[in-house]
């Protein structure tokens, strides 16, 4: 294992985890963002995985969250505002009448500080004062990227507050198994051990309240599929987004951390194991990218990328019956999602 480092651009590092398997995963202390995830496929050819940028100077234009590690909250709060202890707050209106990944001053947008490098991992960490983006208390969080030698990349999300806040981070990463540069993920194979997901409203994807069980509808990934095979039903909730752009419920008990994802590309035989200790996964199949540039020179465009995203429910802070997101004053909030690579 090595972890090497060098500018990216004029005012950035980029780090290189690297196993002796040769996979290879990519970060920047500009916003704590995943770069590349370079894995051999079956052909042995070597594949970067996630969408990016070659630039710190595209990353900071990027409107799509190509590999951010979002904070303090993710995804959408209805209406831009919570309430929390009796006191209200509001925060930034950038998503129709909502809020979305926190507000303007986006974590992918900061420079974070590295705080530890071992052989095998970086941690970043990035502070939210009182107020910023809205959301009460003094808010240091932390980023662990680990690689470890059977080619799992485990993110570890860490945070505390001095005062009781919203804590919902993630990461927004779009991964492609036939490389970041092979187009639509459209015949990409899906399996979610998930059996209900969270309905949305309407199009500004704010989520019902209700818990609908997948079985029998186009939601259904508890046997593996494409991601294209039911994308273009007519289904009310598909329409409402563009196609998939919702949570699905991951089922287990509290505290444990349990496989809810399983995706496979046979061009290449890469397979993606998904773990996490999260309720929640918004599956998102960019359904809003537009065509432009990516790394490499490669053409990025409409659904060019899945996104797993782990996570609690959106808006779960204002919904009755959703599991709150609340740090409490003092304590410590930890969770870890990991990706496992494998060839079949």
């Amino acid at each position: 294992m090595s972890v090497t480092k060098e500018a990216f651009g004029s005012e950035y590092t980029l780090y290189t985890i690297q196993n002796q398997n040769g996979t290879v995963a990519k970060v920047t202390d500009l916003g704590g963002t995943l770069v590349s995830l370079l894995f051999q496929d079956k052909n042995e050819v070597m594949r970067d995985v996630v969408l990016g940028y070659d630039t710190p100077e595209e990353y900071v234009k990027n409107d799509f969250f190509f590999g951010a590690w979002v904070g303090r909250s993710g995804n959408r709060i209805a209406q831009a505002k919570f309430e929390l202890n009796g006191r209200s707050f509001s925060l930034t209106v950038n998503d129709n009448e909502n809020n979305l990944h926190s507000g303007m001053d986006f974590f992918h947008l900061r420079r974070a500080n590295v705080t530890a490098v071992t052989e095998d991992s970086v941690t970043f960490e990035i502070v939210d004062k009182d107020l910023q983006q809205g959301y009460p208390g003094n808010f240091t969080a932390q980023l662990t990227y680990t690689l470890t030698e059977d080619d799992v990349l485990r993110l570890k999300y860490s945070a505390v507050c001095d005062q009781d806040t919203v804590c919902n981070m993630t990461n927004h990463s779009y991964f492609n198994l036939g490389g970041h540069d092979s187009g639509s993920i459209l015949d990409t194979q899906l399996k979610l051990s998930c059996e209900a997901y969270t309905p949305v409203i309407d199009s500004q994807a704010i989520p019902t309240g209700e818990l609908r069980p997948v079985e029998g509808t186009v939601f259904d990934f508890t046997k593996a599929k494409t991601i294209g095979q039911d994308i273009e039903a007519d289904d009310e909730q598909l329409k409402f987004v563009g196609g998939y752009d919702h949570n699905f419920v991951i089922a287990k008990e509290k505290g444990t951390t349990v496989k809810f994802a399983e995706a496979y590309q046979p061009k290449t035989g890469i397979c993606m194991e998904c773990y996490s200790d999260l309720p929640g996964v918004q599956l998102y199949v960019g359904n809003f990218i537009t065509k432009h540039s990516g790394k490499g020179g490669a053409v990025y465009d409409y659904r060019g990328g899945f996104c797993l995203e782990t996570q609690f429910y959106p808006n779960s802070i204002n919904q009755e019956g959703f599991a709150k997101p609340v740090l409490k004053a003092g304590e410590t909030f930890e969770s870890v999602t990991s990706y496992k690579l494998s060839v079949r």
